[in-house]
């Protein structure tokens, strides 16, 4: 029975309607699954056997791995002919494991030589969609110094004078709003420890880069080139592309 002026407190509903945080935190603590979940942040998807040789452990061992991320929602699964294929199952989750990269300690597994002290991932690479490293963090400063993206981080939103450059560049903004995700999501940064541009937006900008062969990825990993023309957009994205 509740005391005169004190709330009612429902001990068993509140338990009920907590996430359980902890259980997918032990998933992703464990060394090999957090390898190949690194790996998968390139947005790329990739066979259980692939998966196997960059966590160094056998097919039997890396089948209950994917199995239990899986079932965890962490990961997607796709089947193409005899082979599995494995990918980060959303931007929700992409974004839970970037956020968890920016807290971790710099300590690598020698097996990982391309973390963040590689100048490569350092200077641009793919954030399971979007585009991260220093040259993604200096766009996010830039659309915003421009005027196309304001708000705090929370209630970031994209401005009339950013729907104007958007068609400017070749953008579809109509079909982006028809999407789930949010159109203007910030990222924090693995290696930057600032915000970079997410969502359906950032995902959008960086398939634009890729087409007009302003940005190449690395087909091994998640390194991002620029060329001189998309090192120009980022630093001046008002020039359009």
């Amino acid at each position: 029975m509740a005391l005169a002026g004190w709330p009612c407190f429902d001990h068993h509903r509140s338990m009920v309607d907590i996430p359980d945080v902890a259980s997918i935190a032990a998933l992703i603590a464990e060394p090999t699954r957090a390898r190949m979940l690194a790996w998968l942040m390139d947005g790329r998807a990739r066979t259980a056997t692939e998966l196997a040789l960059e966590g160094g452990v056998t097919a039997s061992t890396t089948s209950s791995h994917l199995t239990r991320l899986t079932a965890a929602g962490l990961l997607a699964e796709r089947r193409q002919g005899r082979h599995r294929y494995f990918s980060i199952r959303s931007p929700e989750v992409a974004a839970a494991i970037e956020g968890l990269m920016s807290i971790a300690p710099r300590r690598l597994p020698a097996s990982l030589a391309a973390g963040p002290r590689d100048e490569r991932l350092r200077r641009a690479r793919s954030c399971y969609d979007h585009l991260a490293g220093e040259l993604g963090v200096e766009l996010y400063e830039r659309l915003r110094q421009h005027g196309f993206v304001a708000g705090s981080d929370d209630a970031l939103a994209l401005t009339a004078r950013g729907e104007a450059w958007c068609k400017r560049i070749g953008l579809d903004l109509a079909a982006l709003r028809q999407r789930r995700r949010p159109l203007c999501r910030p990222c924090l940064d693995w290696s930057e420890r600032r915000a970079h541009l997410g969502g359906s937006l950032g995902a959008a900008l960086f398939v634009r880069l890729l087409a007009l062969r302003l940005a190449r990825r690395d087909p091994h990993g998640r390194a991002v080139a620029l060329s001189s023309r998309g090192e120009a957009f980022v630093n001046d994205p008002d020039r359009g592309v």
